[in-house]
């Protein structure tokens, strides 16, 4: 019992244990691609066959548009690159700009959104105006105008990282405020925190304490949607000519951009795997995030229940217990 109850207490454990049918086949799919992504992600130094700017071997060098061999198990890039291998490193370099992007997007938003919630006043109307107006901005051109601001024609490894998560950051920032600022609303006329106010809490100790901790329990879902949208995001921008060198780190969208002419010419395995790999990426982590929202709403938890339950469970359900029997009976 112990160890049930910490597994349960394990995050999406305790969601996997609700979903039943589709759901759980939808949750345990995104789990498992999302696993592999990670996978990738954090032992790439271990399983790529190459680095991901390595042009050469024992042999010499790879050769230009090579095609699968068994030395080059997905054929080599327009450049040269193992195209396994960039395919494998461009999970980690995702990964470092989702971490980066959703951090700084969360704690801004959230700091912002409880703010303005629990203040109010000219300080709210400000930052509602402000968040509004980012929000109307088209998503890409925002963060192709922020990239090349921060960027400024550089393309390493560090500079580059910044640039498109800061480029993601300034699109996520509204998403958490308004969420936030929502809920700061609802919850800051609840019972418990005019009682905080009586007893005499300070104003910090009752935003961070009190407001915050009842404001966020649905930005675990948020993130989890975000994150999908975070690694299209940067493949956009990689694709477009924003991204990182490839001398630099590997990036999914900068290889498929180059990968452009090989395809009128016959040449798929260029631009099939990082394209599949950024399809199976999102799709993973948008399962987990839908399956999850689909999961916090009571009223659809209920629906699947019902739709579980077996002819003799429903016989069973209706039947009345002893006490209930006993009560009629008297």
């Amino acid at each position: 019992m112990a160890k049930r109850r910490v597994l349960d207490r394990l995050p999406v454990v305790h969601q996997l244990r609700q979903s039943v049918g589709l759901q759980r086949g939808m949750l345990v799919a995104g789990l498992v691609l999302t696993a592999i992504f990670l996978l990738c992600a954090l032992l790439a130094p271990w399983i790529a066959p190459y680095s991901y700017s390595q042009l050469s071997g024992p042999d010499g060098n790879f050769g230009a548009q090579q095609p699968p061999s068994s030395a080059h198990l997905l054929g080599t890039t327009v450049g040269g690159y193992d195209v396994l291998s960039r395919v494998i490193w461009g999970a980690q370099t995702a990964l470092y700009v989702v971490i980066v992007a959703i951090v700084l997007s969360v704690f801004i938003g959230i700091l912002l959104g409880l703010v303005s919630g629990y203040l109010g006043g000219w300080v709210d109307r400000v930052l509602v105006v402000i968040a509004d107006a980012i929000y109307a901005f088209p998503t890409l051109l925002l963060a192709i105008v922020v990239a090349i601001a921060i960027s400024r024609g550089q393309s390493d490894l560090r500079s580059g990282i910044i640039a498109a998560a800061a480029s993601i950051t300034v699109v996520f920032i509204p998403q958490y405020f308004r969420v936030v600022r929502a809920e700061v609303i609802r919850v800051k006329s609840e019972a418990f925190v005019e009682s905080a106010k009586v007893i005499g809490a300070s104003t910090p100790r009752i935003m961070f304490r009190h407001v915050l901790r009842n404001s966020t329990r649905t930005l675990p879902l948020i993130v989890t949607l975000n994150a999908s949208e975070a690694i299209a995001t940067l493949a956009a921008l990689g694709f477009l000519g924003f991204g990182i060198e490839p001398t630099a780190a590997a990036e999914w969208g900068y290889d498929l951009n180059k990968a452009l002419s090989d395809v009128a010419a016959g040449i798929w395995w260029t631009s099939i795997p990082p394209g599949i790999a950024i399809v199976l990426t999102i799709l993973g982590i948008t399962l987990i995030g839908e399956s999850l929202n689909d999961l916090a709403d009571p009223r659809l938890r209920a629906r699947r229940r019902a739709k579980a339950q077996t002819p003799a469970d429903a016989v069973a359900a209706r039947q009345p217990t002893a006490q209930e029997f006993m009560g009629e009976v008297q």
